[in-house]
């Protein structure tokens, strides 16, 4: 059977495990995949050891079933803030609901809002007023537009020199990235609309809060601004590497492609792919702690053998697809991997 050419873990020990020495990865890195496939532990790993590295590192999480707090077994706000005195390493687990309370759907993203625009733009079910007038039926959804804002919040941010993200499973991702072109789609057309309604404007007054109507039009030309940096940084390899996670299984191989598919229609470098929960022979994992890993029996378990036989019939499908990105190995821990410990092993397997 045809191997997949990754680089097995070649030493972690149980004791004294140290992260490495720097992480090799731009600003932003974002990890993706299907649901339940290691993101978030991935996206901790690397985030601890970049702060490790005295790299100023925030890790948040875009998912609405959050984790983030589970694995690095602290609480984790909505907010960035240090979870981590002796490292400068902080977190923030998006919450959409606050984030739609402090301005709708956008938020607060043009500064001192929209000017009245962001009422017309949808509410928090994604319902738009002026949907049919725009030429489309509805806003994105509530979660994927929130996940914009901290985006755009975030990306000039100096307290953070690399922002690492846990993105949702596969479908909220794609929508949080086709958001790009459907904002400047949206907010474009809306500046079109206000060209031809220029003598109505002055009865429309009392939409924009009191304001003038220039006041909501300059703030949806500076959203549009930050919408464009926001996707020509999203396509920048070397400023971001979006990283696809799998586990070793057919579906996930096929979701992972249809993702890694995607991801090239919007021109969304992926350099990373992780392939997590690999049952090792421990003769492949030199120095490795038999206590740390799960290692088949392959000559008196039968279940050890369908499932070593699963994973590798997924990794040899997977050779093509993935040839020429860098793939990493993440072999199955007996632990549950959460707490700093664990991350250590994780990242020593990313390095």
């Amino acid at each position: 059977m045809t191997e997949l050419n990754v680089e097995p873990v070649e030493r972690v020990e149980d004791a004294g495990v140290s992260l490495p020495t720097g992480v090799d990865a731009p600003d932003y890195v974002l990890y993706g995949g299907k649901g339940g496939v290691g993101k978030t532990t991935m996206a901790a790993a690397t985030a601890l050891a970049s702060a490790r590295d005295d790299t100023a590192t925030l890790v948040i999480s875009t998912d609405p079933a959050h984790s983030l707090s589970d694995t690095l077994e602290t609480d984790v706000p909505a907010e960035p803030a240090r979870i981590r005195e002796e490292v400068p390493l902080f977190a923030a687990e998006i919450d959409p609901d606050q984030a739609l309370e402090s301005g709708g759907p956008l938020g607060d993203v043009g500064g001192e809002g929209l000017g009245g625009f962001e009422g017309l733009l949808g509410d928090e079910d994604g319902e738009s007023p002026l949907g049919d007038l725009l030429g489309g039926g509805a806003m994105p959804g509530a979660d994927e537009a929130a996940a914009m804002r901290q985006l755009l919040q975030y990306l000039d941010d100096d307290r953070f020199d690399r922002v690492v993200i846990d993105t949702a499973p596969t479908g909220h991702t794609l929508r949080l990235l086709e958001l790009p072109e459907v904002m400047d789609t949206m907010v474009g057309r809306l500046l079109q609309l206000r060209q031809r309604l220029q003598g109505a404007f002055e009865g429309m007054k009392g939409m924009f809060g009191g304001e003038e109507p220039e006041a909501g039009v300059a703030d949806l030309d500076e959203l549009r601004e930050r919408i464009e940096r926001l996707r020509s940084v999203l396509r920048d390899p070397a400023k971001t590497d979006f990283r696809i996670v799998m586990v070793p299984e057919e579906m996930s191989v096929v979701e992972s492609k249809r993702l890694l598919s995607r991801l090239d229609e919007f021109e969304i470098p992926v350099s990373t792919v992780v392939v997590n929960r690999v049952m090792e022979d421990l003769a492949d994992v030199a120095g490795a702690d038999p206590d740390a890993f799960v290692s088949p029996d392959l000559e008196g378990c039968e279940f050890c053998k369908r499932r070593w036989n699963v994973q590798q019939g997924a990794l040899s499908s997977a050779q093509e697809l993935f040839r020429g990105h860098d793939v990493k190995r993440v072999p199955l821990f007996a632990d549950e991997v959460r707490g700093e410990r664990m991350l250590e092993l994780v990242a020593a397997c990313l390095d």
